[in-house]
């Protein structure tokens, strides 16, 4: 193999330290509170695993450079953005001038960026007319600052929308939905009362707390004034920004987010006679409570009707077939759960189904069951790879489906069974044979590659990427959609391997890997850079690595095409390869999902998001601005190929469901018989 390939063991290693902190399937079996974030250690599952011919690959962290470490110690003391004004509203900065810090930088921004990052972060502007990041400040105060921005802004015509967005994309961070709500009504209402009223129960004007500065007080009376209308309509305007940033999952919830928007309905339907000026606001508000209540519940009761293929395991070709839809937690879906002699049972159940809510179904089948002459006592339900690697799962554990690897399947049993269970046969043996790719063009593959991963990414809520990283399985909104998109990752990857591996013939096997390159090259070219690195990444799983012979045979365009494209997952300086690729790319694009989820894992624990009771808000701004970036990559449609021909669907059906071996001690195995260590 070439030397090229060393930088890429540089990349596996960085990104199984950097995200398998997150934690994936312990030694004990047991699960954390970071289960939820089991799936990102097994994104590229060769991250952790290195030849057992070769040596430990060497840890790369820095940003700039590939010896010194970009992450912070354990104590906290790095910092990725300058430190927000502290509680007593000084506007000091730990890696400002004289401040004695150490200055971080956000691994997802060039040298450029990181100075105007810095000049944006460290332009105090009035709270009145704020466009910048927020001071440190509660969770409460925060949100009247916002309130007090947007009435400056519609007063004065002030911009408040980067400052709007930051809060709205970032407040499950630090501020409940439920205690968000809350608040804006009592505003509403606050600001409905006259002033005298207010100001005898000590609700008189303010401006936010700890560091808020910039406004006199003349300026703080013309913005809060009691009673005004500018104010009640900057609330209804930070509500309906709130409703249409998730509505999704707000009509997921049903009842107990439609109670909301009723009751502000309500509330500024009494106001309309004093105040004729809401009448527009009125109208949208009892729209809303449409939105969220009737039409939600037609479309689940639609939806119950189909079946909705989780890859894998919940295949129907039909399904699979039919462009992909955002997943929610009420979907219903089929899924087998294996007892210990291997037979199984097939129940219905919710996405978000809570993990005893699925022993109970199995525990109903189990009893109609033949083969199951006695009712089993206590059980577990356990998620077993098809390395033999075992998870149990708690009670109040909820979505699980959507956390499991590759190959991962569902298992039911007493405490007394758990150590004899074993992956399913099917999973241990393997059998030789010819690709299904030898009859297929690279083109035609990378086409449909490209289209389902645009399917998948634009089906993930941008807020997904917020709770994936910040709540774990706290969040109130479980990220689906983007599980989904990283076990997609995991699962490219693992065919590439798997395809070369399985064939017999020299010949065909080189055959085999111009067609991958070529399809890596396709993919590329379309700016999916998903499948991209999935591909290059799976040529270099070690097992594909060592095969010396099928290397040898490799024509030299397209060996070095290979290393152009090695070069492009380089590691050093911070991905830098990668991101000026990415950088000069114009939308739509699919991103490598997994450096994403890396660089806002290292913003997150790399700066604290709270300093006592206030809430670090240049934190939430940096947060913002990556999610805006990512919805800058699917600003534009991506113009998608529907053809029909016999082929086309053949070929669609394969690329959606593909058939992997995850196991890298049998790719191992299965590697040395195609070529023996002595060759």
């Amino acid at each position: 193999m070439p030397a090229g390939m060393k930088p890429l063991e540089k990349f596996l290693k960085k990104q199984s330290t950097a995200l398998t902190r997150a934690g994936g399937f312990d030694k004990a079996g047991g699960t954390g509170p970071s289960r939820r974030r089991a799936s990102l250690s097994r994104v590229v599952p060769f991250f952790r695993e290195t030849s057992p011919e070769g040596g430990q690959a060497r840890e790369v962290f820095s940003p700039d450079s590939e010896d010194a470490p970009s992450w912070p110690s354990a104590t906290g003391t790095g910092q990725v953005v300058p430190v927000p004004r502290s509680a007593n509203g000084s506007g000091s900065s730990s890696s400002g001038p004289g401040g004695g810090g150490d200055d971080v930088r956000s691994p997802s921004l060039s040298s450029d960026e990181q100075s105007s990052e810095a000049s944006l972060l460290t332009e105090g502007g009035g709270v009145g007319g704020v466009t910048g990041p927020l001071p440190t400040d509660t969770p409460d105060n925060l949100t009247l600052l916002v309130l007090d921005s947007v009435a400056a802004g519609r007063r004065h015509g002030l911009c408040t929308e980067t400052l709007l967005d930051d809060f709205m994309l970032t407040h499950p961070i630090f501020l409940t939905a439920d205690r968000f709500q809350q608040v804006l009504l009592q505003q509403f209402i606050l600001e409905s009362r006259p002033s005298e009223e207010r100001e005898g129960q000590g609700e008189g004007p303010r401006m936010g707390g700890g560091g808020g500065g910039g406004a006199t007080e003349g300026e703080e009376l013309e913005v809060t004034g009691g009673g005004g209308v500018n104010r009640k309509q900057a609330v209804l305007n930070v509500a309906f920004r709130y409703l249409d940033t998730y509505r999704e999952l707000l009509q997921e919830e049903g009842e107990r987010s439609n109670s909301f928007p009723k009751e502000l309905y309500l509330s500024a339907l009494q106001e309309l006679s004093r105040n004729p000026e809401l009448v527009e606001d009125v109208l949208k508000l009892q729209r809303w409570t449409e939105i969220l209540n009737c039409p939600a519940d037609e479309e689940k009761e639609s939806r119950k009707k189909q079946v909705r293929p989780l890859f894998r395991h919940f295949r129907r070709i039909d399904a699979c077939l039919q462009p992909r839809e955002a997943f929610r937690g009420s979907d219903e879906i089929f899924c087998r759960v294996y007892t210990p002699d291997h037979s199984y049972v097939t129940i219905r159940s919710r996405l978000s189904c809570r993990v005893g809510e699925i022993l109970a179904l199995v525990r109903e089948k189990l009893q109609y069951s033949e083969e199951q002459p006695v009712l089993p006592g206590h059980l577990l339900l356990v998620a077993v790879t098809s390395a033999g690697e075992k998870a149990v799962f708690r009670p109040s554990d909820e979505a699980v489906f959507t956390t499991l690897g590759v190959n991962t399947h569902l298992f039911a049993c007493e405490p007394a069974e758990l150590d004899s269970l074993l992956p399913l046969p099917e999973e241990i043996h393997w059998s030789p044979g010819d690709s299904k790719l030898h009859d297929m063009s690279a083109e035609e593959v990378a086409n449909q590659l490209v289209a389902f991963d645009w399917e998948l990414f634009s089906c993930v809520h941008e807020v997904e990427f917020v709770c994936y990283v910040f709540h774990g399985e706290q969040s109130r909104w479980r990220p689906l959609n983007l599980e989904l998109v990283l076990q997609r990752c995991s699962e490219v990857q693992h065919w590439v391997a798997t395809e070369i591996l399985q064939c017999q013939s020299l010949p065909k096997r080189v055959q085999l890997l111009r067609k991958f390159i070529k399809i890596a090259a396709l993919c590329k070219q379309q700016q999916d850079l998903l499948s991209f690195l999935a591909v290059v990444l799976g040529l270099d799983n070690p097992a594909v690595n060592r095969l010396r012979l099928t290397w040898e045979g490799l024509p030299g365009k397209f060996r070095k095409q290979f290393q152009q494209f090695e070069s492009t997952a380089d590691p050093s300086r911070n991905h830098k390869s990668y991101r000026d690729l990415i950088t000069g790319l114009r939308p739509p694009l699919i991103p490598f999902t997994p450096l994403l989820l890396k660089d806002l894992t290292f913003l997150h624990e790399s700066c604290k998001t709270f300093h006592g009771e206030l809430v670090n808000f240049e934190k939430m701004h940096k947060v913002a601005e990556m999610v805006r970036n990512i919805r800058r990559y699917r600003s534009s449609q991506l113009a998608l190929d529907t053809e029909t021909s016999p082929s086309h669907l053949q070929t669609k059906a394969y690329v959606r469901q593909l058939q992997v071996i995850d196991n890298q001690n049998l790719l191992f195995e299965m590697s040395c018989k195609l070529e023996p260590k002595d060759t």
